[in-house]
């Protein structure tokens, strides 16, 4: 007797389990792929961030050392000239009241710190008027790379150890990367000065 093929719908539980394998490696796929980009693009996102901060820091250096002046006790502009660390006098807030600056590259962090002069005209270090940071991820130090490069009137370089009245241009050199094992890597300014209050340049 002819019995009529009987078409069976569904799938078989092997079947079931191949569909299932393959949609949980292409999920796992997609999700790794979507953390990945979602971690590298908030990384660059944050290492720009960085770059642009330090950016206008180094823009506030440069006016601020461009107008570097003797001090309200009539010392020698530059008081302190280290590869980390540069202290001058300079009139940073326009106020007509000439603030002692100081530059300085602690661990990651360069730090800005201004110092009022008192009513004798002198300066007490010992606690700054005002704080600022510049940037919180510069690889400087780790690298042992000079901060400040500091060169005379006849473009040669300028030891630490040197006379301070000896300079007459100053270069700054910042390593800016807010992580330096990963990607996209470090971001380097500079930036430059030429104190317009020096003797030489009056």
């Amino acid at each position: 007797m002819f019995r009529p093929y009987l078409y069976r719908s569904g799938m078989t539980l092997v079947e079931v389990i191949v569909v299932i394998a393959i949609y949980a490696v292409l999920m796992i796929s997609v999700t790794s792929t979507v953390s990945f980009l979602y971690q590298t693009n908030s990384y660059a996102v944050a290492q720009a961030q960085e770059v642009d901060t330090a950016r206008r820091g180094l823009t506030t250096w440069t006016k601020d050392a461009r107008e570097m002046i003797p001090s309200a006790e009539g010392t020698w502009p530059v008081a302190i000239m280290e590869p980390n660390r540069i202290g001058f006098y300079s009139d940073v807030d326009k106020d007509s009241v000439i603030e002692y600056v100081v530059y300085s590259l602690a661990s990651t962090t360069l730090y800005k710190y201004t110092y009022e002069p008192s009513a004798t005209s002198s300066y007490s270090t010992s606690t700054p008027s005002r704080t600022f940071i510049i940037s919180e991820f510069v690889q400087n130090l780790v690298q042992a790379t000079s901060t400040f490069r500091y060169f005379n009137a006849a473009g040669v370089a300028v030891a630490p150890t040197g006379l301070l009245t000896d300079v007459r241009y100053i270069q700054v050199h910042l390593i800016v990367n807010i992580d330096p094992i990963r990607s996209p890597g470090e971001f380097v300014l500079r930036s430059s000065a030429a104190p317009r209050n020096l003797k030489d340049n009056l």
